[in-house]
C-alpha cells in the first residue's frame, strides 16, 4: 500500500539550490513553510499555527510547542546538539506517543572531526606563533619555532564523549600512529578504540597530551570538565572543545592557562554565544577560538536537506532512521 501524503513543517529558509532539492525531494508529500523562516538553524523556533497540522517536523522548533502537538509523527533536528530536548518531560511525552526525534550529526562529524585534526596539526606545527608573527613584528623566529614544533606522532589523544564526530576523528587520527582512547557515558563495545565509562575520565587525564571535548550540552555535561580536570592534564597537554561550551567550566580553564597548568586550549564554542569582545577568553594567552564553526562547509544546507531526505525516504519505507535519538 503506497504511504499517504505526509505535512512536512519546515521552519528554515534555505538558498535556493537547498531549498529545489528539498522541494523535489519530498513528492509527494507537502512542505508546509512556517509563517516566520530563520536563516540559521542554531536559532531558537518560532510558534506556529501550521504546527498542529504537520506529521513531520524539519528545522527547529521549541520543545514546549512540540509538547502541545501530540500529532507530530517524527521530529527531525538540522543540528547535531539537542540539549534543548533531552528534558525527562520531553523524552517521556515522545515515548509515550511513539514519536521520533533524530538530529543531523552525521552532517557535522567530517567537518567537525577536519576541523580539530587542523588545529591538532596547526599548534603542533606552531603555525598561530607563525601567524601572530606576521601580523605583527614580522621577525624571523626560526630557531624558536622550530625547536618548540613537534609530531602528533606517538602521542596520546582523549576524546571525551563517542558520538559521530569522535569516530570521524578517530579514523582521521589513525595515520599518525597515536595512542587513541574515548570515555563516554555508556560504553556499548564497539568502538573503535578504547572506550571507557565516565568515571574514568580522572584516571586517563593524566597521561593524555590532547583532551578532545565532543560532548553535548544538557543538565548531565553542564560543566563537567572542572577545575579538577585541568589539575589533572599535564603541563603540556593541550584542551580542545568542539561539543557546547556549557560542558567546560570557562573560570577553570582561565585559571589553568594564566598558571601554566596546561600548554594551550582551542575552543570552538564557548558560554556565551557570541562571546563578548571583552571577555578574557579573547586576549588569554594560547587560548585559541573558532566561532562555532567547526562544522560548517560550502555545501551545509545541501548535506542538512539530503541527510532529512534520506531519513524520510527510511521513515516511508519503515527502515531504521538514521541519528535517532528517541
Amino acid at each position: 500500500m503506497p504511504n499517504p501524503c505526509l505535512r512536512i513543517w519546515c521552519n528554515l529558509q534555505f538558498p535556493s539550490p537547498a531549498d529545489q532539492l528539498l522541494g523535489s525531494g519530498v513528492r509527494p508529500h507537502q512542505i508546509l513553510p512556517a509563517i516566520n523562516l530563520q536563516n540559521s538553524n542554531l536559532a531558537n523556533g518560532q510558534p506556529d499555527p501550521l504546527l498542529t497540522t504537520a506529521d513531520i517536523v524539519f528545522g527547529q522548533i521549541d520543545p514546549d510547542a512540540l509538547l502541545k502537538t501530540p500529532s507530530i509523527k517524527w521530529i527531525h533536528l538540522t543540528t547535531a546538539g539537542y540539549e534543548r530536548y533531552d528534558r525527562p518531560d520531553f523524552r517521556v511525552a515522545l515515548q509515550q506517543r511513539r514519536t521520533i526525534l533524530t538530529n543531523s550529526s552525521a552532517v557535522y562529524a567530517e567537518p567537525c572531526a577536519q576541523h580539530i585534526l587542523a588545529m591538532m596539526l596547526g599548534l603542533a606545527r606552531q603555525l598561530p606563533r607563525s601567524l601572530h608573527n606576521q601580523a605583527a613584528d614580522r621577525a624571523w623566529p626560526a630557531a624558536p619555532i622550530r625547536a618548540s614544533s613537534h609530531l602528533l606522532l606517538g602521542q596520546t589523544a582523549l576524546i571525551i564523549g563517542f558520538g559521530s564526530i569522535a569516530r570521524r576523528l578517530a579514523d582521521l587520527l589513525s595515520p599518525f600512529h597515536m595512542t587513541l582512547s574515548a570515555v563516554r557515558r555508556s560504553p556499548s563495545g564497539d568502538e573503535p578504540i578504547p572506550t571507557h565509562a565516565l568515571a574514568e575520565l580522572d584516571r586517563l587525564l593524566p597521561s593524555a597530551d590532547h583532551i578532545i571535548n565532543t560532548l553535548p550540552g544538557g543538565p548531565s555535561t553542564n560543566q563537567l570538565v572542572s577545575a579538577s580536570c585541568f589539575s589533572l592534564i599535564k603541563p603540556s597537554g593541550i584542551y580542545y572543545t568542539v561539543g557546547r561550551g556549557s560542558t567546560t567550566d570557562q573560570d577553570a580553564l582561565l585559571s589553568a592557562l594564566r598558571c601554566h597548568r596546561i600548554a594551550a586550549a582551542f575552543l570552538d564554542v564557548t558560554t556565551p554565544e557570541p562571546l563578548p569582545p571583552d571577555h578574557p577568553l579573547w586576549t588569554t594567552p594560547n587560548c585559541y577560538s573558532t566561532p562555532h564553526t567547526a562544522g560548517g562547509q560550502r555545501d551545509e544546507p545541501l548535506a542538512v536537506v539530503q541527510h532529512f531526505l534520506d531519513n524520510l525516504h527510511r521513515f516511508t519505507t519503515n527502515q531504521p532512521l538514521r541519528n535517532r535519538i528517541i
